[in-house]
C-alpha cells in the first residue's frame, strides 16, 4: 500500500491574514474576549508520490517557503491552548485537494496522485467548554463541513457501498390522494399533489410503474427553477382595490389586457400569466415589426440580441448576451459556494450560446450584518457570516475566472432575514457567424464537456422550489454545489476557437437539473447511457447521476463525424470530453445504468410541465404615507443640520460599501 506523507503549512505572523481576521471577528463579533490568539494551520496528506516527488512537491506547491512554516507528520498543540481540525464532508469538492493534485502531477507527470486537506484551529487563551463549542459552531457549516479526525488515516482511497439498483415505486398506479401525498412528502419531492396524480394516469396509460428516476426526473424537470412554473400559473381573476396608489396599477393592468387583444387577436384562450405580463410588451413590438435585432432562437441559452460592431473599418454582426441568476437560497445555507455559483451559473447560460462573457455585476439583499450572533434566528446562520462569506464567494469565482465585476451593491432591510437576495448578472458577446445553431438530428452525439459528476448538486433544481423551514439548512446541504472555476474558464477557452464552434449543432449548460434537463431539453428523441458519465468518486447510483448539477459542464451536440476533432480540440484545454447519449428519431427521453432501462418517458407528456396551476390576484390599496415622502427617523427628529447630516451617514444604507467593492477586481482582464 502507497505510503501516506503528512505535513501542516502555516503563515509566518507577518503573512497571517486570514489568522489575524479571525481572531478579530471572533473577539468583536462573538464576544470572544479571552481568546488572545488563532493560529490557522494547513494539513495536507499526500499519497501516490515518492521521496523524491514529495520533496519537490513541498516546497513548490504544498508551501511558499518565503512566507509559510512548515511541520512534517506531526504537529504538537501548544500547552494551554485548544485545538480542532474542520474538512469538507464527503462527496464535497475541494478545490485545494484538487489544485494540489494537478499540480503535483505537473511535477511528477505521472499517475494524479491523491490529497486531502483540513484547516487546524489553534486557539490560545483561557477558553471554556462552552466558548470552544460556540468557535466551533461559528467555524463549522454543517451544510459543507465536520470536524476532522487527528489520526493519519491508512488510506487516501475512499471505499463506497456499490449502489443498488433502480427499483420501481411499488403500489404508484393505485394510489389515492392521501397515499400520494404522504409519498410526496416522504421523497421529498418539489412537484405538487395534482402533478402526482397527473403522472399516476400517465403511467396508467403506459401499464407500468414508474421508477424512482423516473419520479425524481420529473420532479426536476418540472420544477419552478427550470420551468417557471410560478411565472406560468394561469391567473383567473384579478382584483385591483380602489386607493390613489393603485391607479397606476389599474391603468397598467388596464393596457396590458387591451395590447393582449392586439397582440393575440381572436386567440381568446390564452391565459394570463405573470410571464405573459413580462413579455406582452416585447410581443407587441415584435409585432409591429419594431424588434429586427431580437436574436430568436431554438436554444435556451440567455436573451440575446444582433448589434452591428464596426471592427477595422469593417462592420460585423455579433450576438450580445444578457443573464441574471439568483442563487437566494443556495447562499442563505452555504454562503461562500451559494454566492460563487450564482456567478457560475450566471456565466454558463451565455457560455452555453458560445459568447464569451466580458463583465459582470452583483446585487444583493441582506439583513443587519451588525446584529449580535445570540440573535440569529432558528435554523438560519448569522447574517455577518452570510454577508462576509457571500463576498468572499462571488469575488473568488469572478476574479478566479478572469471576470471584471463592476456595479457591487449591497442593500439592506430586516425582512432580508427571512430569505437573503443575491443576484448575479452577465454580459457576453460573440461573432454571429461563429455561433451554428441547427436541429439535431437522429445519430448526432451528446458530448459532456468539462468538470465530473458528484453528489454536490443533487436536488438543485427542486431545492430552490420548495418552502424551507428551520430544518433546511442541514437537510439541503448536498443542493448547493462547488465551484470550479479554473475548469469553466477553460470551457471559455475551447468556446472562443471557431474550429470548435463550427462543430456544435446545439448546446446546453449541465445547471439546474443535471443530466434530465441539460440533455433532456436539447431534443425530443434521446438515449442517455449514464455508464458514461464521469464521476467524481464512485457509489453514485443511476437517479443521483441523472440530476446533479454543476457550472462547469456543457452537454454538446455534434455530428457523429466531428467527434475525433472535438475531443482533441478538448485535450489541448485540458478537458474531459465524454459521449454521453445519441440523438433518436423515437421522441422519448430514455436512460440506461447498468444495461437497464431506468427512465423512459414521452417526450409529449415531458413537454406538459405538469399541472397547470391556476390562482386569484387581488391587489389591496395602499395605505398611509407615500413611501417617497418619507424621511428616515435620524434626521427627522435631528435638532440641527448637522446632527441631520451625522444621523444620516450612520445609516446602514448610507455607509461606504468601499471595503465590499474592493474585494471585486473591475479591471481584470484586457477586454473590459
Amino acid at each position: 500500500m502507497s505510503t501516506i506523507r503528512r505535513i501542516f503549512v502555516e503563515k509566518k505572523d507577518a503573512f497571517a491574514v486570514e489568522a489575524h481576521g479571525l481572531l478579530s471577528d471572533l473577539r468583536n463579533n462573538l464576544g470572544m474576549k479571552n481568546l488572545t490568539g488563532i493560529r490557522i494551520l494547513n494539513r495536507y496528506d499526500v499519497m501516490g508520490v515518492s521521496d523524491e516527488e514529495f520533496a519537490a512537491a513541498r516546497k513548490i506547491v504544498l508551501s511558499e517557503p518565503p512566507v509559510d512554516t512548515v511541520t512534517d507528520e506531526i504537529f504538537e498543540v501548544p500547552a494551554g491552548c485548544c485545538a480542532f481540525a474542520v474538512e469538507y464532508l464527503p462527496g464535497q469538492y475541494d478545490q485545494r485537494e484538487d489544485f494540489a493534485e494537478q499540480a503535483i502531477q505537473l511535477i511528477t507527470q505521472k499517475e494524479r496522485p491523491m490529497v486531502a486537506s483540513a484547516k487546524i484551529y489553534i486557539l490560545e487563551g483561557n477558553l471554556t467548554e462552552a466558548e470552544l463549542a460556540k468557535i466551533k459552531s461559528y467555524c463549522i457549516n454543517p451544510v459543507e463541513a465536520r470536524e476532522a479526525e487527528w489520526e493519519k488515516p491508512a488510506t487516501l482511497i475512499a471505499t463506497c457501498e456499490e449502489p443498488a439498483r433502480i427499483k420501481s415505486v411499488a403500489g404508484f398506479l393505485t394510489k389515492n390522494s392521501d397515499e400520494m401525498e404522504a409519498l410526496r412528502q416522504e421523497m421529498g419531492l418539489a412537484m405538487s399533489l395534482e402533478d402526482m396524480m397527473w403522472c399516476q394516469k400517465y403511467f396508467n396509460e403506459e401499464h407500468r410503474e414508474p421508477t424512482i428516476t423516473e419520479i425524481k426526473v420529473l420532479d426536476t424537470y418540472w420544477s419552478d427553477h427550470c420551468r417557471h412554473t410560478t411565472f406560468m400559473t394561469q391567473i383567473e381573476d384579478v382584483e385591483i382595490e380602489a386607493g390613489e396608489y393603485n391607479k397606476p396599477i389599474q391603468a397598467a393592468f388596464d393596457k396590458y389586457m387591451a395590447t393582449r387583444d392586439a397582440v393575440y387577436g381572436e386567440d381568446t384562450e390564452r391565459p394570463v400569466t405573470l410571464m405573459d405580463i413580462a413579455v406582452i410588451g416585447m410581443k407587441k413590438l415584435r409585432s409591429e415589426g419594431k424588434l429586427d435585432d431580437l436574436d430568436v432562437s431554438e436554444e435556451i441559452n440567455a436573451c440575446s440580441i444582433v448589434v452591428p460592431v464596426e471592427i477595422d473599418g469593417k462592420t460585423e454582426e455579433w450576438l450580445v448576451m444578457f443573464k441574471n441568476e439568483t442563487h437566494n437560497h443556495p447562499t442563505e445555507i452555504e454562503p461562500f459556494g451559494g454566492a460563487a455559483t450564482c456567478l457560475g451559473g450566471a456565466i454558463r447560460d451565455p457560455l452555453s450560446g458560445r459568447s464569451y462573457v466580458y463583465q459582470a455585476m452583483r446585487v444583493t439583499g441582506s439583513a443587519d450584518p451588525r446584529v449580535p450572533i445570540e440573535a440569529t434566528l432558528p435554523g438560519k446562520l448569522p447574517q455577518r457570516k452570510i454577508t462576509v462569506g457571500a463576498a468572499a464567494g462571488y469575488s473568488s469565482y469572478g476574479n478566479q475566472i478572469g471576470l471584471a465585476t463592476g456595479h457591487v451593491q449591497e442593500y439592506y432591510h430586516d425582512k432580508f432575514v427571512a430569505k437573503r437576495m443575491e443576484i448575479g448578472a452577465v454580459i457576453g458577446a460573440a461573432p454571429r457567424d461563429t455561433v451554428r445553431r441547427e436541429r439535431p438530428s437522429a445519430g448526432d452525439l451528446i458530448v459532456l464537456l468539462g468538470g465530473r459528476t458528484g453528489r454536490d448538486g443533487c436536488g438543485g433544481a427542486t431545492g430552490s422550489s420548495k418552502e424551507h423551514t428551520v430544518d433546511s439548512l442541514l437537510s439541503c446541504g448536498a443542493e448547493v454545489q462547488k465551484g470550479n472555476p479554473p475548469t469553466e474558464r477553460k470551457i471559455q477557452r475551447l468556446f472562443r476557437n471557431p474550429a470548435v464552434t463550427a462543430m456544435i449543432k446545439r448546446c446546453n449548460d449541465f445547471g439546474a437539473g443535471g443530466v434530465s434537463v441539460a440533455i433532456g431539453e436539447l431534443t425530443d428523441g434521446l438515449v442517455v447511457n449514464l455508464d458514461k458519465v464521469p464521476k467524481k468518486y464512485e457509489g453514485l447510483d443511476g437517479t443521483e447521476l441523472a440530476i446533479s448539477e454543476s457550472q462547469e459542464r456543457m452537454a454538446v451536440v455534434i455530428e457523429a463525424k466531428d467527434l475525433d476533432d472535438f475531443i482533441k480540440h478538448a485535450d489541448k484545454e485540458n478537458l474531459e470530453a465524454t459521449v454521453v447519449a445519441e440523438v433518436s428519431d423515437n421522441p422519448r427521453l430514455v436512460m440506461y445504468w447498468r444495461g437497464e432501462k431506468i427512465v423512459d418517458l414521452a417526450r409529449a407528456f415531458l413537454d406538459t410541465n405538469g399541472v397547470a396551476q391556476h390562482t386569484n390576484i387581488t391587489v389591496k390599496a395602499a395605505e398611509g404615507e407615500n413611501a417617497f415622502d418619507k424621511v428616515p427617523e435620524c434626521v427627522n427628529k435631528a435638532a440641527s443640520l448637522e446632527q441631520a447630516w451625522l444621523g444620516n451617514l450612520n445609516r446602514l444604507n448610507v455607509c461606504s460599501q468601499k471595503g465590499l467593492s474592493e474585494r471585486f477586481d473591475s479591471t481584470i482582464g484586457r477586454g473590459t
